[in-house]
């Protein structure tokens, strides 16, 4: 990790794409390390090895990603580099950095700052554990990086990328199952869904791109009620790629329609679980004894 956060800090912002071949030069590699395969033999350790560790670097807080597939350090990154240690692991992030204790480690926030995770960063955990801990690790990254390209994505690509979500949510019926309405004259919606066949029954949505660290507030909330007062119906759906301040929750949760607010984290598991933007690359399969054999 610490090459990796070396080459950024001299280099100022850099691609990610050109990230392995500049840590690779800077370890000096051979051509047979460079090409050096994982198991499942669908991309070099090396590149594995470096996406992970910018990964770990931007949860800790070290580097951060300014635009889409650009990685720069930040001002804890250069402070690591003072005054850390020569060399940067996971145990050390864990450390510094409770962000990167509740990423790594599977706890709440809470248990992070109480220090419950010790055992577990001691190796403690059973291996099924670290099977669906590490499972949980890949998909926080993945949600992330689907939600950070989301948000550079143009509008009409947010509002058909919500569309297709809900199709595969099971919502639509009809050959006009959900239709993008974002423009001129969407009256503060972005599209509708239709429940039933004939269309009878619908949800409209509203889909806004903010960064993740931008709170939704309640004025948005009460846009989006008079909209839906407009169409003169009674669902509605609000999707961020940001999050929603206390206001605009208690504000939803006053309104006298039904309004399913759905922010950042819960758009990336969505997405994951609907396969919207990603793809399953491999499958593990987990075997135990049968024990009606042995009887």
């Amino acid at each position: 990790m610490r090459p990796v956060l070396q080459e950024v800090a001299d280099r100022g912002p850099v691609l990610t794409r050109d990230l392995t071949v500049i840590v690779a030069d800077r370890l000096g590699l051979s051509e047979d390390e460079r090409a050096e395969m994982v198991s499942s033999g669908n991309k070099t350790r090396l590149f594995d090895r470096v996406a992970w560790a910018a990964t770990y670097l931007c949860q800790a807080g070290l580097l951060e990603r300014p635009r889409r597939a650009v990685l720069q350090i930040t001002a804890s990154g250069r402070e690591a580099l003072q005054s850390g240690p020569d060399r940067i692991t996971r145990a050390w992030l864990q450390e510094i950095s409770p962000q990167f204790r509740v990423f790594s480690l599977g706890a709440s926030a809470d248990e992070a700052d109480a220090g419950i995770v010790a055992g577990a960063a001691a190796g403690a955990l059973t291996p099924d554990e670290a099977i669906r801990n590490a499972h949980r690790q890949l998909d926080e990254a993945l949600g992330q990086e689907l939600v950070e390209r989301l948000v550079t994505a143009s509008p009409a690509f947010f509002e058909h990328t919500i569309r297709e979500l809900l199709v595969k949510m099971g919502y639509g019926e009809g050959r006009h199952a959900a239709d993008v309405l974002g423009g001129a004259g969407d009256d503060g919606v972005d599209g509708v869904v239709n429940l039933d066949t004939l269309g009878v029954d619908q949800v409209y949505f509203q889909a806004k791109r903010y960064r993740q660290d931008i709170a939704v507030g309640s004025g948005a909330l009460r846009d989006f009620f008079g909209a839906l007062a407009l169409k003169d119906v009674t669902k509605g759906i609000f999707v961020t790629t940001a999050r929603f301040s206390d206001s605009a929750r208690l504000t939803a949760e006053k309104l006298n329609k039904r309004i399913v607010l759905i922010d950042g984290a819960e758009l990336a598991r969505l997405l994951i679980r609907f396969s919207v933007g990603c793809r399953i690359r491999e499958t593990y399969k987990v075997s135990e004894i049968e024990e009606d054999f042995f009887e």
